[in-house]
């Protein structure tokens, strides 16, 4: 038998001094199962259910947008384009389709200017996003929590 996947997503956050940071993280627990019998068998992630919005977001070409939070914990999905997020710390990820990032930057605290994260378009295409909000954010914050 296969072993389970390890699916790659982006973790941004604040920190526990109010800083957005990014992680590299990794989904590694999968289960083969069926996900509707008599279906064959796929490699099934761990479910959250947790209220949420799903939404589609276009950025134009050349669009920045000002330091700010996410309204929401949310998941990022780019579904053309490449777009790119920094952190407060410096850290800037691009990304393009294939590529996820869960966006928990909530309470960062003002610093040179900055909170939250900066993002914008890479190259000569708008970057289409699909977002998946979540409706309660957590209380307390931990880095890859999506294992």
């Amino acid at each position: 038998m296969t072993e389970p996947p390890h699916v790659a997503y982006w973790h941004l956050y604040t920190d526990s001094d109010g800083i957005s940071r990014q992680r590299r993280c990794f989904m590694t627990e999968f289960d083969l199962q069926s996900i509707q019998p008599p279906a064959t068998p796929q490699w099934q992630g761990r479910r959250h259910r947790e209220d949420m919005t799903v939404m589609v977001t276009v950025l134009p070409v050349g669009w920045t947008g000002a330091w700010h939070e996410n309204p929401a914990p949310q998941w990022i999905i780019p579904l053309s384009g490449r777009w790119f997020v920094e952190a407060m710390d410096g850290t800037r990820v691009e990304m393009g389709p294939g590529e996820i990032s869960f966006g928990e930057d909530q309470h960062c605290r003002q610093t040179d200017g900055k909170t939250g994260h900066l993002s914008g378009t890479v190259g000569t295409e708008p970057a289409v996003l699909m977002l998946v909000q979540l409706t309660k954010p957590r209380d307390v914050i931990t880095p890859c929590r999506f294992a």
